[in-house]
């Protein structure tokens, strides 16, 4: 046999090399999932559906001082939403947050009082409280590693029942006295509590301040270092250390952050009503916290934005004034909020997936 017969099966030549990768960027992605990929684009688009639906079921709503109420309702919403959601992109939250209200306007309200001072000698007293409580937390967190669930538990607790003890051996009542009468409560007033006119509506000032916060607060955590350091510390709190990032100064900072959203809106609540009831602002911190998470902060932490938490909080002040003007039994308010927070989540899960497909 020759040779040619006893040879096997010719090998198949590989095939010619293509053309090597062009180098450069990759291509951009589209337009629609950069713009999902914004952790505030789900809640707009849900805020604009519930105003949307209440307008139709509530047509007394749709007048200016209908949505001026909204807006007022929004913002004392939005004034403590927009710091405990800079918490949040932190990697931690404040269970505090709304007892903390109460103990800033109790302490105002009994100090100005009782010692018959100036409120505005009270109003800085409940300021440096404030912030005390909010370093309070987060120095504990950071010193005993602790979560901050248990820490702002417990505070949350100490608060409550330092609040109604205090209130009772110091007036002999649950409420502290009216301080409408005292030196400088005029001009504290026309600070936290004023209104001012807008083509014939009535516009109270917190919807100013909270616009006004909320920029603040975009601008920290877009176009500063202390944002960078924010989104570091939520996203690998050890891997922002090793980098350099000050954890601890920033992990506090945030804390004494919402202690200051406390005092502001501890001040608007004690000089709109003049006396303040120590009992309240037990569930408010949940409500702060939903409001968050509805504007697409991750419990996680290393997420979110400044400007999700304010449509999170026109969505809460839409369903509670809607709900008022649609007639509608208000004792549904909290099913319709725990509705929101769901469906929030899902949109923001979906959000998230959406943008990060290729």
């Amino acid at each position: 046999m020759s040779a040619a017969g006893q040879a096997g099966p010719t090998a198949t030549a590989p095939p010619a090399p293509g053309p090597p990768p062009a180098d450069g960027p990759s291509p951009r992605r589209p337009l629609a999932l950069r713009l999902l990929a914004r952790p505030e684009v789900g809640v707009f688009l849900g805020a604009a559906a519930v105003f949307v639906f209440f307008l139709i079921a509530a047509p007394s709503l749709r007048s200016g001082g209908s949505m001026a109420t909204v807006l007022y309702q929004s913002s004392t919403i939005g004034l403590m939403a927009l710091p405990v959601a800079l918490l949040m992109i932190g990697g931690e939250f404040d269970l505090s947050a709304g007892v903390a209200v109460v103990s800033s306007a109790l302490t105002a309200s009994m100090l100005s009082y009782q010692l018959t001072v100036n409120v505005w000698a009270g109003v800085v007293v409940a300021l440096v409280l404030s912030l005390a409580i909010g370093a309070f937390n987060g120095w504990m967190m950071v010193r005993t590693g602790l979560p901050s669930f248990l820490v702002t538990l417990g505070t949350f607790l100490i608060l409550q029942g330092v609040n109604l003890a205090v209130t009772k051996l110091v007036t002999d009542n649950v409420a502290t006295d009216d301080i409408s009468d005292m030196d400088g409560f005029g001009q504290a007033r026309r600070v936290f509590a004023s209104s001012f006119d807008v083509g014939g509506v009535e516009v109270k000032i917190t919807v100013v301040w909270w616009l006004v916060f909320a920029a603040l607060a975009t601008w920290v955590l877009l176009r500063t270092r202390y944002g960078n350091w924010v989104f570091a510390v939520g996203g690998d709190q050890e891997s922002a250390r090793a980098v350099g990032v000050p954890v601890t100064f920033t992990k506090i900072t945030l804390f004494m952050a919402v202690g200051f959203g406390a005092w502001f809106v501890g001040m608007h609540e004690l000089f709109s009503f003049n006396t303040v009831q120590s009992g309240e602002g037990v569930g408010q911190e949940l409500i702060y916290i939903a409001a968050s998470v509805i504007g697409g902060c991750l419990l996680t932490g290393g997420q979110g934005s400044a400007i999700g938490p304010v449509f999170g909080a026109f969505m809460f002040g839409m369903v509670n004034q809607g709900i008022v003007y649609a007639g509608w039994n208000p004792d549904w308010f909290k099913a319709f909020l725990g509705v929101m927070l769901l469906g929030a989540t899902l949109v923001n899960l979906w959000v998230r997936r959406t943008a990060t497909r290729r």
